[in-house]
Order: C-alpha cells, then sequence, then structure tokens
C-alpha cells in the first residue's frame, strides 16, 4: 500500500464491514469500527446515527476523547467499545433494521473527518413448523387428493422445501405446490 501526499498528510482511514450484518432477534450485535490517521491529535469525536429508509437519521451517541454522551432515550441499548469506535446494540429488535452511520473527527492542526454506513439486517428465528392434513384423517383411497399445508408462528426469511424419505420433491403430476 502506498500513500503520497502533497502538503499536509492527514488522511483519516475508517474501516467497517463492507457487506449487510445479520444480527439475530434478542441477541447482542457488535458493529465493528476502526479507525487511524497519521496526525497529531488533541480531539477525537466520534459520533453514531440510524437511518431507515425514508426517515431522517437518529442520534444515538457520541464521544470525545472517550467520554461517552448517550442519547437518554437509548442509553440502555447502545454503548460504544473503546478504543476504537465499535457499537455494540443489546438487545437487537426488528426495528432496528436499516443504516447505522459511523463518523469519526480528530481536531490537530486543522479537522479532518470520515464516516462510513453500515447495513444491518435482523433474523427472526424460524419456529417449529406444524403440518395439518386436509382431509383431517390422512387416508386417501386410490383416486382422492390429500393436501398438506405447513405453518409457522415466526421467521424471517423462510424457505420452505418438502421431502418424501429423505428425498426432495418436484412439482409434477403427483404433486403441485403453493
Amino acid at each position: 500500500f502506498f500513500h503520497f501526499c502533497a502538503g499536509i498528510c492527514s488522511a483519516l482511514k475508517l474501516t467497517v464491514p463492507s457487506h449487510t450484518i445479520h444480527g439475530i432477534e434478542g441477541q447482542p450485535l457488535h458493529l465493528s469500527v476502526d479507525y487511524n490517521f497519521n496526525a497529531t491529535a488533541s480531539e477525537i469525536q466520534i459520533i453514531w446515527l440510524f437511518e431507515r429508509s425514508q426517515s431522517d437519521p437518529k442520534y444515538l451517541l457520541g464521544s470525545v476523547n472517550q467520554r461517552v454522551v448517550p442519547d437518554l432515550e437509548y442509553q440502555h441499548k447502545f454503548t460504544l467499545i473503546p478504543p476504537n469506535a465499535s457499537l455494540r446494540i443489546n438487545p437487537l429488535h426488528l426495528s432496528d433494521e436499516g443504516n447505522y452511520i459511523v463518523k469519526v473527527n480528530v481536531r490537530g492542526n486543522g479537522t479532518i473527518a470520515a464516516s462510513q454506513k453500515i447495513q444491518v439486517a435482523v433474523d427472526v428465528p424460524v419456529t417449529k413448523p406444524t403440518v395439518h392434513t386436509e382431509p383431517s384423517s390422512g387416508v386417501v383411497e386410490y383416486v382422492g387428493n390429500i393436501t398438506l399445508k405447513c405453518t409457522l408462528e415466526r421467521g424471517t426469511r423462510v424457505a420452505y422445501q418438502w421431502m418424501k424419505n429423505g428425498k426432495r420433491l418436484h412439482a409434477g403430476p403427483n404433486y403441485t405446490f403453493s
């Protein structure tokens, strides 16, 4: 890695996960953020914001030289993990899905700043499925049809797959899926 600067070289590098972070509802989630710079700093400020689509960003917490100033509404939910700028969300709710914006300001001879966005998706674990048969007796003499209905109470990003004797069933003359 080669970095060339003309004049004052005071780049601030902010490293965040580049992919969407998946968390599980009810569990803690750690958003890992690292920063480094090559300037002398008298003050380091970290700010965390949260935005959902079609809404203004909300202030979650901030710090100056590691002294944290939380938004009182969220102070029990969000924690700054020093010495870097990582954020801990605990516990995670479905309403926490969205973009988290971290901004770092470093004051020395001047002020250098950088900000990054982290996308968070919240997954709800899939509950045990229940299967209902129609007719409920499950007995079909020779020519009748039977309908199997699979339902579950909770879960995000659910995919259904029917199996018979451990092998996948595919649509055909004997099976239709809806």
